[in-house]
């Protein structure tokens, strides 16, 4: 029974503990809802709140916009109102411009039937004037005209010739000391140049490094190439290029010939350099008895001993005043021999004599005295013939004459050496500058002959006196001059003398 109620009284506790937690569910459910609601309340109430502010500050963007817009609009019809009364003010000077312009007009218009009433006026006295004048002068208009123009015709020329005759005195009087000038100028740039050319030759180098090994160390390469060659090496600033000194120019070319080879070699000791040095000097005496034998083959001398062909070879690298010597004396062989040929002289011993008359210049730094008197003894020691001999001796005058060979060598070496153009260009060239001058000065319309003088540094021109007076004289020598100048390459300056003669022949019966 006990148990029984204990049961009781244990399902009492839990039914009664089941209802109020179900009481307390709800209770904790409701409160739940509530708070819920509450705050969709409050979140609904903000919303509505936002609503109303982004309401509001549309309407304000509205009426700043609708503001702004007036503003624009206000700022518009304004610069329309300003341009409107702008345009009207133009138009009204426009109006009074148009007004100004028919004023002027109108009054242009009686000025110009005025200005006509005066011009038939003029024009009718002026032809009363004339015929007055064509019935005092007995001439008409047209031929007092054309009496007029030739007077003033005439005037005019005589006055540009004498005024061209005064520039041209005027130029006369100063053109000496130009002159003067302009040759001691030249003078001194040529004795440079060919101080130069006569005693300097350059070698080019690769890169001024090469010059340092040229030197060697402590200055043994530089030493023993100046030993082996007798010349001078200079070594300075010049970039690209050593010099190479020395009055003997076999000498300087066999040194300029070694040096170029050892150069490209690259190999540079005491011994290399010996060894080229050698090899040089093999090449440079070929070269001198091959130009040697071609010279006498050129001018056909035949017979010579091997010591005066290279003796005459040796020229090849000797110059005077800048003139080849070797080309010189075959020059001087050719002309020799017209010459004697002219005069009736030996052909073979002027020719001889004239080709070998500076054989004294291959040796003139090795043995004192003059080249002339060092070559007759050359010529004498190899028992040429006496004419030659004395040829050789005498064309500086140095001795006398003794045969008719030796002026006609002296005279063929003046020609060659002094004769303008000779150590510039060769003759043939020299006779072609003296044809061209001629053909330009035949080519012009009135000239009847024409003669290049003074070797070319003249032309003077015969012109027919019935095509070309005394103006058209001083046109055609300009006119001549500058085709000169366009067409010819020369030294110097070339005079231009225009002759007009005119001859009045008449006979007394």
């Amino acid at each position: 029974m006990n148990d029984v109620i204990a049961v009781a009284v244990v399902l009492v506790s839990i039914a009664g503990g089941l209802v109020v937690g179900f009481v307390a569910r709800g209770i904790v459910a409701a409160q739940s809802v509530k708070a819920a609601q509450d705050k969709a309340g409050r979140i609904v109430a903000e919303a509505r709140a936002q609503q109303k502010e982004l309401i509001l500050q549309a309407k304000e963007e509205q009426v700043r916009l609708q503001r702004e817009l007036d503003d624009e609009g206000r700022a518009k019809r304004a610069d329309l109102t300003n341009l409107e009364r702008r345009l009207l003010q133009r138009d009204e000077q426009l109006d009074q411009r148009t007004d100004m312009l028919e004023e002027r007009n109108r009054k242009l218009l009686a000025r110009e039937q005025d200005l006509d009433t005066q011009r038939e006026g003029l024009a009718k006295a002026q032809q009363e004037q004339v015929q007055a004048l064509e019935k005092v002068s007995g001439m008409s208009v047209d031929q007092a005209k054309a009496a007029l123009l030739e007077a003033v015709r005439e005037e005019a020329e005589h006055d540009a010739v004498r005024l061209a005759r005064a520039i041209e005195r005027s130029a006369r009087d100063g053109a000496e000391d130009r002159a003067r000038d302009v040759v001691v100028t030249a003078i001194q740039r040529v004795m440079v140049d060919h101080t130069a050319e006569m005693t300097v030759s350059a070698v080019p180098i690769p890169s001024d490094e090469m010059k340092g090994r040229i030197i060697g160390r402590e200055g043994r390469n530089i030493r023993a190439l100046e030993q082996a060659t007798g010349i001078d090496l200079i070594i300075d600033d010049t970039p690209e290029s050593v010099l190479i000194s020395g009055f003997d120019p076999v000498r300087r070319e066999v040194a300029r010939l070694a040096l170029t080879k050892l150069v490209q070699d690259g190999r540079i000791h005491p011994g290399r350099i010996e060894e080229v040095v050698a090899k040089a000097k093999a090449e440079v005496d070929q070269s001198i008895k091959q130009a040697g034998e071609a010279a006498a083959y050129d001018t056909g001398v035949a017979g010579l001993p091997p010591e005066m062909i290279r003796l005459l070879g040796r020229l090849r690298y000797r110059t005077s005043y800048g003139q080849n010597v070797l080309k010189h004396v075959m020059e001087t062989a050719r002309l020799a021999a017209v010459i004697a040929a002219e005069v009736g002289a030996d052909v073979a011993q002027a020719k001889l004599g004239g080709l070998l008359h500076d054989i004294g210049k291959a040796v003139d730094h090795e043995v004192e005295g003059p080249h002339a008197a060092i070559g007759a003894q050359i010529a004498a020691s190899h028992h040429l013939q006496p004419n030659v001999i004395n040829a050789i001796a005498a064309h500086h005058q140095e001795v006398e004459y003794t045969c008719i060979e030796a002026p006609i060598v002296q005279i063929a070496d003046a020609i060659s050496a002094s004769r303008p153009g000779a150590r510039g260009e060769t003759m043939d060239t020299y006779v072609k500058r003296l044809e061209d001058l001629q053909a330009i000065a035949d080519s012009f319309t009135g000239v009847e002959r024409s003669f290049a003088v003074q070797a070319g540094r003249e032309v003077r021109i015969l012109v027919r006196p019935e095509e070309i007076d005394d103006l058209a004289s001083m046109r055609l020598a300009r006119d001549i001059v500058k085709k000169i100048e366009e067409s010819l390459t020369y030294p110097g300056q070339i005079k231009v003398t225009v002759i007009r003669e005119t001859r009045a022949v008449e006979y007394a019966k």
